[in-house]
């Protein structure tokens, strides 16, 4: 089992709350002018993960790269108000302010899933201080589709199950319907459960431990955890700019990590060619690969990510 040579951060706070993140950078390397020249890396986890799912990526990317990770608001170990509107503008926000005020250093920002979605978004946002943007299984939408949510999508999955032969009345809504999504996220959070559902998203299961399941079942025994899983599938979708449109504001080079055989992404193969076609038309610097994994690539096959993504950072 692996154990992240990353050390956690000062406590830092986005918008009055705490913000959890970790770094780690080469102690050998720190008098090296071409490590310090380079930019930071950035990690930003998906649905449900943390800081700890980058276990296999921290240790050899700091070897020459600083690099941070941050559990977005609402995940793993920061903060989770039920107060806030979880989606695509609250993190992407978080992640530029993080990047403005922690880091100071031009960034490559690298996200799964949800947490790609938001990397591209704040990429974008921050013009030339973003030195790159990796996606790995990005959800999002584009302009000619309607807003979701992944995965396949989880969120539509369950409230189709809540609110199936279920008419939305006065008692329906204010007692019944939150009682049965009480019901399904004790289930959900179930370490039995969440290995099962590990296992429909990588294809070899192998690094579906205790330890990953762990990361996953913690967060959600926190203050306020069942408030953010109401909010977000209530959400509706990511809320903020289509795909399309965050690759015309971005100005920096583009990675694209597929896990080919997705299982959670709805239409992945059409996904993966609009990603492509529209990098393209944005006259993007993009370089696409297509990895034998699902959902979390840099998971489940975290030596070929981390190959990957070192020969794209010494490239640019």
């Amino acid at each position: 089992m692996p154990v992240l040579t990353a050390k956690p951060n000062p406590t830092w706070n986005h918008l009055g709350y705490e913000v959890y993140s970790v770094s780690s950078k080469s102690l050998e390397m720190t008098e090296n002018d071409a490590y310090l020249n380079n930019p930071v890396v950035l990690l930003v986890h998906g649905f449900g993960a943390s800081t700890d799912h980058w276990r296999y990526n921290i240790p050899e990317l700091s070897k020459t790269h600083e690099v941070h990770a941050i559990d977005l608001l609402g995940f793993g170990r920061s903060q989770k108000p039920a107060e806030l509107e979880y989606g695509g503008e609250l993190w992407k926000d978080q992640i530029v302010a993080y990047v403005k005020e922690r880091i100071k250093k031009r960034t490559v920002i690298v996200g799964n899933s949800l947490g790609g979605y938001a990397a591209l978004a704040a990429g974008a946002a921050l013009k030339t201080e973003s030195a790159g943007v990796v996606l790995l299984n990005a959800a999002g939408y584009f302009s000619d589709e309607s807003i979701a949510l992944e995965p396949k999508e989880l969120s539509t999955r369950i409230r189709k199950m809540i609110a199936s032969g279920i008419s939305r009345d006065f008692l329906v809504k204010w007692l019944i319907y939150p009682l049965i999504q009480r019901l399904i996220f004790e289930n959900l959070r179930r370490p039995d459960v969440i290995r099962s559902t590990l296992k429909q998203v990588y294809i070899d299961p192998t690094n579906v431990d205790d330890y990953l399941i762990e990361s996953i079942r913690r967060p959600s025994l926190d203050p306020g955890a069942f408030k953010v899983f109401q909010k977000v599938f209530q959400a509706r979708g990511l809320k903020g700019k289509p795909i399309d449109e965050l690759f015309q504001d971005l100005q920096a080079p583009l990675l694209l990590l597929w896990g080919d055989n997705d299982p959670w992404l709805r239409n992945a193969k059409l996904k993966q060619d609009k990603f492509r076609l529209y990098a393209q038309k944005a006259s993007l610097q993009v370089k696409e690969v297509l990895l034998n994994a699902g959902h979390c690539p840099h998971d489940e096959v975290p030596e070929l990510v981390n190959k990957e993504m070192l020969s794209w950072l010494q490239s640019q």
